[in-house]
């Protein structure tokens, strides 16, 4: 495919008709913003936003041996899920080194869906494919079967109900469900990435404008409003979620992102990437390296990945993320920083923006957590 030619979701028409700022996203044509991204972020936070998320890689792995292979390929015990439940997890380079991070829905006994970022959901189909070698499983690329449309924000169980007989009382987070909405069939699940309670609904391409258009309607009175990727990222940020490329890296094992919690080595069998990360493990044990922390400014300055954090004349760290948080009033910014200076209200830490070292205060992450 040359560079020119973006991919375009199944809801291209709507993004165009509702005048978007469409930008490239790995590889593909995506809303950035449909008007004001402060707007859009406030809406999710107060109300409820509508995204499309069809660039999402989903992967289908089915068979006898399917939990065995995804045990074996992925760092977090995925035999343990329950059908109808879902879990957050990576998958690892036989060094440690993340490849991604992925949500694992179990569809039935013997089926499961992965969905991998956009950005690596070729990678992530290269390496099931090949750890599948041996096992009584089939890995398909579902990508082109699915369109991906999420309702994020404290209005959107109630959205949602209107348009469905499936029990959302009893949905809980990180679940799914096969059921219908708007008349169309789908797999609901409770999951999200912007720190609401929300909903992800997997429904054929073909039925993604009629189930768009029937979110908007069923929203109109309690202000949902059409959400772009730019408050996604201003809203994950705000919550303390990675995003890859960015917090997660290959040359991070997710020890050093401080979430090891994912890596399961009590789970039957070899997995790939368990002895490197068993150091890993230890290493961070001992002698912490790099701390993942929240950085809130105390001017105007943002601060963007990439920039320095910098404590008495030296460099002790690097942004990850960056940008100003609605929510809080004032640019934040996540950073790996040097134990030493990332205990919560560290002293005299700042980010280096063009020469001017901007004082920041250490916090604790997430920086914005709902109120249940």
């Amino acid at each position: 495919m040359s560079s020119t030619e973006l991919r375009h979701t199944a809801l291209d028409a709507v993004h165009r008709a509702l005048g978007a700022t469409m930008t490239d996203f790995a590889g593909w044509d995506m809303p950035l913003r449909y008007g004001s991204e402060r707007d859009e972020h406030v809406a999710v936070r107060t109300k409820a936003g509508l995204f499309d998320l069809s660039h999402m890689g989903e992967i289908t792995v089915t068979g006898a041996g399917a939990a065995a292979l995804l045990n074996h390929a992925l760092v977090g015990n995925i035999a343990s899920v329950g059908v109808g439940r879902a879990r957050y997890t990576m998958i690892c380079q036989a060094d440690g080194g993340i490849l991604d991070d992925l949500i694992v829905y179990r569809l039935a006994e013997t089926e499961y869906m992965v969905v991998a970022n956009a950005s690596n959901a070729q990678v992530v189909l290269d390496a099931l494919t090949e750890r599948a070698a041996g096992f009584d499983a089939e890995v398909r690329d579902d990508r082109d079967a699915y369109a991906l449309i999420a309702v994020q924000g404290p209005e959107s169980p109630g959205i949602l109900k209107s348009l469905t007989d499936a029990d959302l009382d009893g949905l809980k987070y990180y679940a799914g469900l096969p059921g219908t909405v708007a008349g169309v069939p789908a797999l609901i699940a409770r999951t999200g990435y912007t720190g609401e309670d929300g909903f992800e609904v997997f429904v054929k391409p073909g039925h993604a404008v009629e189930l768009w258009q029937a979110l908007t309607k069923a929203g109109e009175g309690v202000g949902l409003i059409p959400c772009g990727l730019s408050c996604r990222d201003t809203l994950r940020l705000e919550a303390g979620m990675p995003l890859y490329g960015h917090e997660l890296t290959t040359s991070l094992t997710p020890f050093d992102a401080g979430l090891g919690r994912v890596v399961k080595f009590e789970k039957e069998g070899d997995f790939v990437g368990r002895e490197a990360l068993r150091q890993a493990a230890e290493r961070a044990a001992s002698e912490p390296p790099r701390v993942l922390v929240g950085l809130v400014a105390e001017g105007r300055r943002v601060p963007r990945a990439g920039y320095a954090v910098v404590a008495g004349g030296r460099v002790v760290g690097e942004v990850t993320s960056g940008a100003p948080s609605p929510t809080l009033g004032k640019p934040i910014a996540m950073a790996y920083v040097d134990a030493a200076h990332a205990a919560p209200g560290t002293e005299g830490v700042g980010v280096d923006i063009r020469g001017s070292h901007e004082p920041y205060e250490v916090v604790a992450l997430p920086f914005y957590k709902r109120q249940k």
